[in-house]
């Protein structure tokens, strides 16, 4: 994803941050274990939420433990593992590859493409698993290209679809609990879509690149419709989320959901406000 699911430490107690650590660290060993180190250097926040999510709902047996790693070689830091941590680390790359290649065909960053090039060993392994999953994710940023390539401003529309990417990654299981996690998957998604936009929007107008929110940059309100959008759309994961039994590791979540999310779009006003006050 974008590095928007964060959470917001001030208000998190330290046993909490301390598992969200944890957390983040056992992610992390999934990644190398299942990847190499690879694997490794796709790791990010984000998916350390679905893990966490995934746990808390399915409360699968986990196991703690602390090791010393290259990022942490003199200290252990401690680390939780299970299955769920495993699929958030196959999605994580999964996601990873695809957003290379994205980046490579729209714009030809050669980074995309180098990195795209050596995961694509690792795409082969995961398509005996999750094969279905992949070809979705695949043809869903296809759909997403042509509309941006045809310079399609129907932000519903290409948030929709990045939605639906979001929706088909968060389900690890056909279950009772499938709809609910696609549902919340959904509006998460366009959530980090639109967030997306949002940030970049001034540098893509610049370059001459394609950003779902340029009609409506040129309006008056761009700030109050943008934030309106963004907050309907995390509304909705929340509901989502709250229709689910999860109890371990909820207030975590919920940190994330009702405060972290907002910490980078804080950033982006706070930015974009000293931009306007210099010029």
């Amino acid at each position: 994803m974008f590095g928007y699911i964060v959470v917001h430490k001030p208000e998190l107690k330290i046993r909490e941050y301390e598992t969200y650590r944890a957390s983040y660290c056992g992610l992390c060993r999934s990644l190398k274990k299942r990847h190499g180190r690879l694997g490794q250097m796709t790791l990010s926040f984000d998916m350390t939420f679905l893990a966490l999510l995934l746990t808390g709902l399915y409360e699968p047996h986990t196991k703690a433990g602390a090791s010393r790693c290259l990022a942490h070689p003199l200290q252990k830091h401690p680390y939780r593992e299970n299955p769920y941590f495993d699929y958030a680390a196959d999605m994580n790359v999964i996601l990873t590859y695809y957003k290379c290649l994205d980046d490579w065909q729209d714009e030809h960053k050669f980074q995309g493409l180098f990195f795209a090039a050596f995961l694509k060993r690792k795409m082969k392994k995961l398509k005996t698993q999750y094969g279905r999953k992949m070809k979705k994710t695949a043809g869903l940023l296809k759909e997403l290209r042509v509309l941006e390539k045809n310079n399609v401003y129907n932000i519903d529309r290409t948030a929709g679809i990045f939605g639906e990417i979001l929706s088909e990654l968060f389900v690890f299981r056909k279950d009772a609990w499938e709809e609910r996690l696609r549902r919340m998957g959904f509006f998460f998604g366009k959530f980090i879509y639109l967030m997306d936009a949002y940030e970049d929007i001034e540098d893509d107008l610049k370059k001459g690149r394609y950003n779902p929110l340029a009609e409506l940059y040129k309006k008056d309100t761009f700030e109050q419709e943008c934030r309106q959008m963004l907050k309907m759309m995390m509304a909705e994961t929340s509901r989502a989320f709250e229709m689910l039994p999860v109890l371990e590791e909820a207030e975590i979540l919920r940190n994330i959901l009702y405060a972290g999310v907002w910490t980078r779009y804080g950033q982006i006003r706070c930015r974009r406000k000293g931009t306007d006050k210099d010029s």
